[in-house]
């Protein structure tokens, strides 16, 4: 077989000029998450960070990376991609600052069949939105185009951050029977739950614009609510002394993730009255007929971060917690005996 002009990487399914077009798009993006410690912009085989300029002494290094998990169907399905970047950054540094660490810079995988530039970008500017606001620099990453491996319009992402401790300053550490919960509010579901999100919907019969019955706006852009970052507030918290452990509460909820920042032998109890559930959690409680214990172990039930800390510093840690804008509620204590127990009602 004879091709009279000769095959092309382009006429295989890949647009290099595209990539390279994107490239130059996010840099201003990239740009402005520019922190201490930064070496290099965009653009070399690998990113460089310097450490001593970030001005730490004895460092320890801590990464994380996750997804957003079936919540990116909802962005392509809707169009609305925007924000699902914030997403991508708050699952990995909000699990960084639970051990400790100060994150420290970011990068991003993005796979696609066919890359669309407009889209990209909307995508890498929410995800440098999420590390200006985390205070993490964006230092590289990865724009795949693969075809035949997505659907039409379909993508794929994937985060990685790494952090950095002086040594002897991990979390959890301390953590004693007595020790205040204080529960920092969520803004929605966060991104975990989706494929049981999406099947409530199902089962509710409602389209992505129709109006969500539980908040303003249609439900496709009630459910695509960024996840919030705790990273600053509880760094704050941390260097103010008194803060034991931190607790991210993602896939599993309160019922699996506190119990990973206490130490053997220890449990906690917690007030299910202390806070309001918010009105997404019922609409989906209510519309799947879903038991509360149920509920506590699928979804963060309104409450995205726990901070363990000391008896005589729980008054303190609160008041700074708020004044750094959380909405905070003390759940509860840490107790003797493993296991979370709960009492009073939720639902």
């Amino acid at each position: 077989m004879t091709i009279k002009n000769g095959l092309t990487y382009a006429d295989a399914g890949v647009d290099i000029d595209a990539g390279n077009a994107l490239v130059e798009r996010i840099k201003p993006a990239a740009k402005r998450t520019a922190r201490s410690g930064t070496v290099s912009g965009l653009g070399g085989f690998g990113a460089l960070f310097d450490l001593k300029a970030a001005g730490y002494q004895d460092p320890i290094l801590v990464a994380a990376t996750d997804g957003v998990g079936t919540k990116l169907r909802i962005a392509i399905d809707t169009g609305n991609v925007g924000t699902i970047g914030i997403d991508l950054v708050a699952m990995c540094v909000n699990d960084l600052v639970c051990q400790g660490a100060e994150p420290l810079f970011f990068l991003d995988y993005f796979a696609t069949g066919k890359l669309d530039v407009d889209q990209a970008t909307q995508i890498i500017e929410g995800i440098a939105s999420g590390c200006e606001a985390s205070g993490c620099a964006l230092v590289g990453g990865e724009t795949a185009e693969m075809p035949g491996m997505y659907h039409k319009g379909d993508f794929d992402l994937a985060g990685f951050a790494v952090g950095a401790m002086e040594r002897g300053t991990a979390l959890p550490e301390g953590v004693v029977a007595g020790d205040v919960l204080l529960g920092l509010a969520s803004d929605g579901v966060h991104s975990n739950g989706y494929s049981f999100v999406r099947k409530v919907v199902e089962m509710s019969g409602l389209g992505w614009d129709a109006d969500a019955p539980f908040a303003d706006g249609s439900l496709g852009e009630a459910l695509l609510t960024p996840t919030r970052l705790y990273v600053k507030q509880a760094l704050a918290a941390v260097r103010a002394g008194g803060v034991h452990a931190l607790a991210h509460i993602t896939g599993g909820g309160l019922t699996e993730n506190l119990p990973r920042v206490l130490p053997e032998g220890l449990g906690a109890t917690i007030d299910l009255g202390a806070w309001t559930l918010p009105p997404v959690f019922r609409w989906l409680a209510e519309t799947a007929g879903m038991a509360e214990a149920e509920l506590l172990k699928t979804f963060n039930s309104g409450i995205g971060m726990i901070v363990v800390v000391a008896a005589d510093r729980a008054d303190a840690i609160e008041a700074l917690l708020r004044e750094q804008g959380e909405t905070v509620c003390r759940l509860g204590h840490v107790t003797a005996g493993e296991g979370v127990s709960y009492s009073g009602k939720l639902l």
